[in-house]
């Protein structure tokens, strides 16, 4: 069976980044509060007031471009502590989305992957 990339699903994640306030911790440049080798790309945060899989606000990607929709998302998975997270990519040149799948994907205990927003609405998706 194939994954179809609902377009229904994108605008609820539209919805949850416009109804938050973006908080940025980790500008552009900085290094990793843990790990120094480790420099952030873009501007990193989370969105106030959400509530990820890990029980910590949503994480956020912030690039350079002007944009209110979300262009994809990175899922996550790390062996160290055995949790999988989703980050937002808010703004993000293909260029800045390269750097931060290389980001997320550089240690042997993370690794990572990209899925772009989709327009489709699949025949099985409700619309609101």
């Amino acid at each position: 069976m194939a994954i179809e990339n609902n377009a229904t699903f994108w605008q609820k994640i539209d919805t949850i980044l416009l109804s938050s306030n973006i908080t940025i911790d980790r500008p552009k440049g900085t290094c990793h509060f843990k790990y120094k080798n480790l420099i952030y790309p873009v501007d990193y945060g989370f969105l106030a007031d959400t509530l990820g899989s890990d029980q910590a606000p949503i994480d956020i990607f912030v690039g350079s471009k002007d944009s209110n929709a979300v262009e994809a998302i990175a899922i996550s998975a790390d062996i160290l502590k055995k949790d999988c997270e989703v980050k937002l990519l808010l703004g993000c040149t293909d260029d800045e989305m390269l750097s931060i799948m290389e980001f997320l994907n550089q240690t042997e205990f993370q690794k990572a992957i990209l899925i772009h927003r989709g327009n489709q609405i699949p025949a099985w998706a409700n619309e609101d």
